[in-house]
C-alpha cells in the first residue's frame, strides 16, 4: 500500500478501508506506522482509530499501540476461535453498567487478591487486566463470589492470612466470613455494605465453566442495597449465566488473565465440613 497518497478526494470508507488493511501488513502498529501505511495525517489516523477502537473494531494494548479487535478476529476465523474471558469480559462490562449506570467489575482469583477490569459509567472505556490491578478478596463481594466456590485450602489461607479491616464496617471474624460465604453458595450472591469503601455496597454472581468450577466473578457496584438491591441482581444474573453457558461449552475459553500468584496451603485447622457442603 502506498504510504505517500494523499487525503484529499478520499471517503470516509476509504480511509478506514485503508486503516483496518494496514494489519495485513503487521498484526500491531502505532498510531505513526498506521498513518503511514494508510496514507493518512496523523490527525485523521487519530480520529478515525479512536471511533474504530471505540466499537472494538481495534484494541489499544499497554503501550498505546493498536491491534485487530475481537470482532475482526472472529470474523477471520470464521467463528471458530473461542473467546476467551479476557475477552468477552469487556463486552459483559459494557453492557452491564450501560444498563444499570453503575460501575461493573469483573475479576479471578490471583492467589489471595482479586485481579480486576472496571467500566465507570460513561464513555471512558473497560480497563485492562493488570498486575496492579487487585482487590482484597474478604471484603468485596467480587471476592466473596469467588472464595464461596473455591476450595477449603484458598479460604483457610485468607484466614490465615488475616481480615484486615478497610472500614469500620469489614468482616474480620473467621466465623462470620465463614457464614458469609455459606450464604454465597446457597444463593450464588454475594453482598458486601460499606466493607471495602465507605459509602459503597456491592453485589456479586459468580461465573462457571467446564465442570462447574468458578472462573470468575461479576459485581455491580452500589449506594442504596434496599432500592437498588432487586434490578441489579436481575442484571447480574442475566450477565453471569450467559458468560458460564458461553464458557462452558468449550474449555478452551478458559485462559489465564494474569499470572496467578500461588497458594501454598497452610496447616491450619479446618472448620466443620458442614462449610463446604
Amino acid at each position: 500500500m502506498a504510504g505517500n497518497s494523499t487525503e484529499s478526494g478520499r471517503s470516509v470508507t476509504s480511509k478506514i478501508t485503508s486503516i483496518l488493511m494496514t494489519f495485513t501488513e503487521g498484526s500491531v502498529h502505532s498510531l505513526t506506522e498506521i498513518a503511514r501505511l494508510a496514507g493518512l495525517p496523523v490527525s485523521t489516523a487519530h480520529r478515525l482509530t479512536s471511533e474504530l477502537a471505540s466499537w472494538r473494531l481495534l484494541e489499544r494494548t499497554d503501550d498505546g499501540h493498536y491491534r485487530i479487535g475481537l470482532p475482526l478476529r472472529m470474523l477471520g476465523a470464521g467463528g471458530a476461535t473461542a473467546p476467551s474471558v479476557a475477552e468477552r469480559a469487556p463486552w459483559v462490562l459494557e453492557d452491564l453498567a450501560a444498563a444499570t449506570r453503575n460501575r461493573a467489575r469483573l475479576g479471578v482469583l490471583a492467589g489471595l487478591d482479586v485481579a480486576y477490569i472496571e467500566k465507570q459509567p460513561g464513555h471512558k472505556p473497560v480497563s485492562t487486566f493488570s498486575a496492579a490491578a487487585t482487590l482484597p478478596a474478604h471484603p468485596t463481594a467480587l471476592g466473596r463470589a469467588l472464595l464461596a466456590f473455591s476450595g477449603p485450602e484458598v479460604v483457610e489461607a485468607t484466614l490465615t492470612r488475616g481480615l484486615r479491616p478497610y472500614t469500620p464496617h469489614t468482616i474480620t471474624s473467621p466465623e462470620r466470613l465463614r457464614r458469609a460465604l455459606g450464604v454465597t453458595r446457597l444463593t450464588r450472591v454475594a453482598v458486601t455494605r460499606w466493607e471495602l469503601e465507605a459509602g459503597v455496597s456491592g453485589v456479586a454472581m459468580p461465573v462457571f465453566g467446564p465442570g462447574g468450577d468458578v472462573v470468575a466473578a461479576i459485581e455491580l457496584a452500589v449506594t442504596d442495597l434496599g432500592r437498588e438491591l432487586q434490578p441489579v441482581m436481575a442484571a447480574l444474573a442475566v450477565a453471569s449465566r450467559s458468560l458460564s453457558r458461553e464458557l462452558a461449552t468449550d474449555a478452551r475459553r478458559i485462559r489465564a488473565v494474569v499470572p496467578p500468584r500461588p497458594v501454598v496451603p497452610l496447616p491450619a485447622q479446618r472448620p466443620p465440613a458442614e462449610v463446604y457442603t
